[in-house]
């Protein structure tokens, strides 16, 4: 599995030489046009590292790093503001809302490069396969090197989302997967199914898809 980078500029030409030569460098690649779509896009894809310019229409970039920083599931995600704003002052304000770096443009695109493999060596190395291993025979799981079993309605919606990784399963599609559709169950059911599956697996693995459902990454 590759890391994940989400790029934010308003300048498309920018935005897709940039997508293009990460694309390259073997990254994920995910683009956004302003700071309130990025936050979508995050909150959706969950990226390691995020390329944030900072003049942008609707939400600039320091409004953008300030709700990213308070967004429980990206609070810790690499924010590398590039932008054409330069001087000591810019750089401050962009450190002072929680940036990890600040790089200036023009630059060139091996220094580009070179400063987010820095930062993303401080990450542990992204999980190959599907990152997660069932035993539906006996409701076992194996995960990061040790194994364990899950509860019924757990590993029933564990096994849905893995089964399908990347797709976004909707809370709809779940109740049915799992509870059936003559069950009568509480709304909270699948947000508490769904954080005890995080404290077992790991947060980074299941994804919320805002207004939407939830989905699997490996």
């Amino acid at each position: 599995m590759a890391y994940r980078i989400l790029i934010v500029d308003d300048e498309k030409d920018i935005l897709e030489f940039v997508r293009y030569n990460l694309v390259r460098e073997g990254y994920e690649v995910f683009t956004a046009c302003d700071g309130s779509q990025a936050l979508q896009v995050a909150e959706q894809h969950r990226p390691h590292l995020i390329l944030l310019d900072m003049m942008m229409p609707v939400m600039d970039g320091e409004k953008t790093c300030r709700a990213i920083r308070r967004h429980p599931e990206l609070k810790d995600t690499l924010v590398l503001f590039l932008t054409a704003l330069a001087g000591d002052e810019r750089q401050i304000a962009g450190f002072g809302v929680g940036a990890d770096d600040y790089i200036t443009k023009p630059v060139r695109m091996k220094v580009l490069v070179s400063r987010i493999k820095a930062h993303l060596k401080r990450l542990p190395e992204p999980s190959s396969g599907h990152g997660v291993s069932i035993d539906a025979a006996s409701r076992t799981v194996s995960c990061d090197g040790s194994q364990f079993t899950l509860p019924r309605k757990e590993f029933a919606l564990l096994e849905l989302l893995i089964s399908s990784p990347g797709r976004v399963f909707t809370r709809e599609d779940i109740y049915d997967s799992v509870w059936g559709r003559d069950v009568v169950v509480g709304d909270r059911t699948i947000d508490v199914h769904i954080r005890k599956l995080r404290r077992k697996i790991g947060d980074e693995r299941i994804i919320t898809v805002k207004g939407v459902g939830y989905k699997y990454i490996p």
